[in-house]
C-alpha cells in the first residue's frame, strides 16, 4: 500500500463510516476493504454485559421409611414423616456492559443482560407407609403413626439485571454530496442521525418452589404371616413364551377412608387406607398356532399383567398386530395367537394394473406382504375426470365414496376393484380420458386398524 494511501486511510475510513452504516442516495463509493474494516469496529464498539448464571436447585427431601408392625396390644409410635426439601439458590446478577468510549458519528445500542433466575426449590419427601399386622383390630388404637409430608424448599430469588450504557453523544449531523462540484447536477444533503441508550437487562426470575411430599398411607392385614411379594406385571420378548408357563401374583387390597379413626389419637397420616382383602395366583401360557414361527418375532415385548378378576392381560406391542382369543381354566389362563403380523407388512398395497374402459374399467392392487387372507380390507374412493377431448383443463370429481363389497373381488392377494360399476358417467369412463384416482384402504385386524391412501394418474386406454 502506497504511503500516501495509507496517511488518507483513517479519514476515508471515517467517511465510509458515515456512508455505509448510514446509506444516502448518491453516496461516495468506497472500497470494500474500508467498508469491512469500518464494520468490525463499529460492531466491536464496546462490550455486552454477560446474562447472569442461574441458582443451583435444591435437593429434594428424603423419604420416610415403609415398615411393617405387628401389633400385640403394646404402644407403638412410628415417625415416618418424609424430609423436607432444600431451598435453591439465588441466580447470579448479570456482569455490567463495558461501555467503552463512543466513537464520533456512530449508531451502536449497547444492551445490559438480564440476571440469573434462582435455582427451583427442593421437593419435599414422601411419608413412609405402615403395613400394620392385627389378630385384633382395636389393638391399633395403641399405635401412634406420624406420617406427615416434607415442606418443598424455597426457590432463589432471581439476579439483578444490570444498567444499559448511556450515549456520550445524542446526535450528529452529516452532509452527502452527489454529482460533480460546480455542475447543475451537484447537491448536497444533510440528515440527522441519533444513538440510543442501551437497555437495561431485565431481572431473572424467581425459582419456583418444590413441591411438598405425599403424607404415609396405612394399610391393614388381619393375619399374624407377612405378606409374600406379588408380581402382577412381566414384561419379556415374545419368543420367551414359547412352552413355558409364567406365574403372576397380586395381593388384592379394598380401599377405605377414616384411617386416623383405627390409630392412636393425634396420629398424622393420610385419611384413606387400604384393607387387605385376599391374594391373587394365576399361570399363563401361550399357544401358538400363527404360521410364521414364534422365533421371527422374537425381540417384540409382550406385557403380562394380573388384574383384580384374577385375569391375565396381555399387551403386545404397537408395531405388532395379533389376533387370538382366551381361555381360563383352573389358575390359568391360554392365550391362543391365531394370527401376528408386523405393522409394517400392513400397509403394503400397490397399483399393479389400470385396465379396460367404461362400465369394464377396473383398477388392480396387490398386497406385498401377502397378508390380505387374514387382514380385512375395506376401499373407498375418489374418481376425477379430465376430458381434454373437450377442452377441459380442471379435474372434475365424478364420484367419492366406499366401494361396495360386491364390486371388490380377491384373488390371493390381488384386489380387483370394479370402478366402471360405479355410479360414474358414462363420459368419464371413455378412452382417452384423463383420471386422477385417490384409494383409502382401510385394514384392520381385531381392534386394531391401519389406512393407506394409493394414488394413480393416466389416461384411459382402449382395450385390447
Amino acid at each position: 500500500m502506497h504511503n500516501a494511501f495509507r496517511s488518507k486511510l483513517p479519514l476515508l475510513l471515517t467517511f465510509c463510516l458515515f456512508t455505509s452504516f448510514f446509506p444516502a442516495s448518491g453516496s461516495v463509493l468506497c472500497p470494500a476493504v474500508a467498508s469491512d474494516e469500518y464494520y468490525k469496529i463499529a460492531r466491536n464498539y464496546g462490550r455486552n454485559g454477560r446474562t447472569g448464571t442461574d441458582g443451583r436447585e435444591g435437593r429434594d427431601g428424603g423419604s420416610g421409611e415403609n415398615q411393617n408392625i405387628f401389633v400385640n396390644g403394646s404402644p407403638v409410635n412410628l415417625d415416618l414423616s418424609g424430609k423436607d426439601g432444600e431451598d435453591g439458590e439465588d441466580g447470579r446478577d448479570g456482569d455490567k456492559p463495558d461501555c467503552g468510549s463512543q466513537r464520533d458519528n456512530v449508531n451502536h445500542d449497547i444492551n445490559a443482560p438480564n440476571g440469573g433466575n434462582g435455582g427451583k426449590g427442593g421437593n419435599g419427601g414422601n411419608a413412609g407407609s405402615p403395613i400394620v399386622y392385627y389378630s385384633n383390630l382395636a389393638d391399633l388404637r395403641n399405635i401412634s403413626v406420624r406420617a406427615t409430608a416434607g415442606e418443598g424448599g424455597r426457590g432463589g430469588r432471581g439476579g439483578n439485571g444490570t444498567e444499559g450504557c448511556n450515549c456520550q453523544r445524542r446526535s450528529w449531523e452529516v452532509k452527502t454530496c452527489k454529482g460533480t462540484p460546480g455542475s447543475p447536477d451537484y447537491k448536497c444533503t444533510d440528515k440527522v442521525y441519533r444513538c440510543s441508550d442501551g437497555s437495561d437487562g431485565t431481572d431473572g426470575s424467581d425459582g419456583k418452589d418444590g413441591s411438598q411430599g405425599r403424607l404415609g398411607t396405612l394399610s391393614i392385614v388381619n393375619s399374624k404371616e407377612p405378606l409374600a411379594a406379588d408380581t402382577p406385571t412381566v414384561k419379556l420378548a415374545i419368543s420367551e413364551l414359547t412352552n413355558k408357563q409364567f406365574n403372576l401374583s397380586k395381593n388384592k387390597w379394598n380401599l377405605r377412608k377414616g384411617a386416623t379413626s383405627l390409630l392412636a389419637p393425634g396420629s398424622a397420616i393420610a385419611d384413606d387406607y387400604r384393607e387387605f382383602e385376599q391374594r391373587l395366583e394365576e399361570a399363563f401360557q401361550i399357544v401358538w398356532q400363527e404360521r410364521q414361527p414364534i422365533t421371527s418375532f422374537g425381540n417384540q415385548v409382550v406385557t403380562l399383567n394380573l388384574n383384580d378378576n384374577k385375569q391375565v392381560e396381555a399387551t403386545f406391542a404397537e408395531d405388532l398386530w395379533v389376533e387370538g382369543n382366551t381361555q381360563s381354566q383352573t389358575n390359568l389362563t391360554t392365550f391362543t395367537v391365531n394370527h401376528a403380523i408386523p405393522k409394517k407388512d400392513v400397509t403394503r398395497l400397490a397399483v399393479a394394473e389400470f385396465a379396460d374402459a367404461g362400465q369394464n374399467l377396473n383398477l388392480k392392487i396387490v398386497d406385498l406382504a401377502a397378508k390380505s387372507d387374514t387382514l380385512n380390507t375395506q376401499f373407498r374412493v375418489k374418481f376425477r375426470a379430465q376430458d381434454s377431448l373437450r377442452g377441459f383443463s380442471d379435474y372434475k370429481t365424478e364420484y367419492e365414496g366406499d366401494i361396495p363389497n360386491e364390486l371388490v373381488t380377491r384373488d390371493y392377494n390381488r384386489f380387483t376393484l370394479a370402478l366402471g360399476k360405479l355410479k360414474i358417467p358414462d363420459e368419464a369412463l371413455h378412452p382417452g380420458v384423463n383420471v386422477d384416482i385417490e384409494v383409502v384402504a382401510t385394514r384392520s385386524l381385531g381392534i386394531r386398524s391401519a389406512k393407506q391412501t394409493i394414488s394413480w394418474q393416466g389416461a384411459i386406454r382402449k382395450p385390447r
